[in-house]
């Protein structure tokens, strides 16, 4: 396994078990609300400073974007972090969040951990080498059409503008025969669709460190990744759509909402 995807992981447990012990007595845990629907807990940031502490004790040189930190550092290795995907639904005892790390080097992603500690269950890839849950090798589905495919989704919370859009086209995804999940936890849902658990994957609204494991993830297990212009600057343009090749044709028009 390559080294730094090793201290990537590391990283991802050590924050888990941050967040697992919470989990017991999360009706007394102290957090802020940064926007409508935007919240950020005390576990949020004891998560996300083991993390970077963990990272730069091995690669002291290496770049950190994070969700509560932001920019630390200048380097063409950068980590990108979430220390916990999904903080509401934590603060609410429901059990779909994780910790989602990925490397990107020259702005291109290298190496992908998410993390459900709840479940235990550990999402890793690395460029060229395919994507793993709990060291077995996984694939996106093999389905051919969206007519009976499971989806996800997500509501842009953080950007009000977009709602309607994302309204719309969610209508035309389920008018389309489609059935849709909204778990609430980005990064999540797309390791759900590299293991083939979701059919595919859309949401606008969102930043890189929601996305950025999780679209490694997809990538190497044989799907597609972009943003909903079919562009592949989904890490920095706020949207992104993720399927097999062959519901990605399909799934593009019916978001695609003027």
């Amino acid at each position: 396994m390559e080294p730094m995807l090793n201290i990537a992981i590391r990283a991802a447990r050590l924050a888990g078990t941050i967040i697992t012990r919470a989990i017991p007595r999360v009706d007394t845990l102290k957090f802020d609300k940064k926007a409508d629907l935007d919240y950020v807990s005390e576990i949020d940031t004891q998560s996300e400073k083991v993390i970077i502490e963990t990272l730069l004790d091995a690669y002291p040189d290496h770049a950190i974007l994070a969700e509560e930190s932001g920019d630390m550092g200048d380097s063409d290795y950068l980590w990108i972090i979430d220390p916990l995907d999904g903080t509401l639904n934590f603060l609410h005892g429901y059990p779909q969040f994780c910790v989602s790390i990925a490397l990107s080097v020259k702005r291109k992603l290298q190496q992908a951990v998410v993390y459900d500690p709840v479940r235990d269950e550990l999402f890793t890839a690395s460029r060229g080498r395919g994507a793993q849950l709990n060291d077995r090798k996984i694939r996106v589905s093999n389905r051919k059409k969206l007519e009976h495919s499971l989806l996800a989704t997500g509501f842009p919370v953080r950007a009000p503008d977009l709602i309607q859009n994302s309204i719309d086209s969610l209508k035309n995804v389920i008018m389309g025969g489609s059935d849709v999940r909204r778990g609430g936890a980005a990064a999540l849902d797309l390791a759900y669709v590299a293991c083939g658990r979701l059919d595919g994957f859309w949401e606008s609204g969102l930043k890189p460190w929601d996305v950025a494991a999780g679209a490694l993830l997809v990538s190497e297990s044989g799907g597609i990744v972009c943003d909903n212009e079919a562009s592949e600057n989904y890490l920095y343009s706020s949207s992104i759509v993720t399927a097999n090749p062959k519901l990605i044709r399909e799934l593009i028009p019916l978001i695609k909402v003027n």
